[in-house]
């Protein structure tokens, strides 16, 4: 499980050294921030981490769960479910 929801995370080059037969989830998807995430943007990250790694070995999460911190985000329930749901739409597009 690896977060790559901010510009600090880097590229997925490191992928690279996965071992074949392991799964990366890639936590694509902030925690933190209640706006949500474009769903094409989300697919072209799939697909560049997919470069290094074969996308039958992708998933996809939020960040951090929803409580990096001890006292939680400050995500309301109904901005975590919208979360929840735009993972799945991403999901069954991508992975049908």
């Amino acid at each position: 499980m690896l977060e790559y929801d901010t510009d600090r995370a880097g590229g997925f080059e490191p992928l690279r050294f996965v071992p074949k037969g392991k799964t990366v989830v890639l936590g694509l998807i902030s925690s933190k921030d209640p706006a949500l995430e474009p769903q094409d943007m989300l697919r072209r990250r799939i697909d560049e981490a997919a470069k290094f790694v074969p996308l039958e070995n992708l998933a996809l999460s939020p960040q951090c769960g929803f409580a990096s911190t001890a006292p939680g985000n400050m995500l309301t329930w109904d901005q975590q479910r919208r979360k929840l749901e735009l993972i799945v739409e991403t999901v069954r597009l991508v992975w049908g």
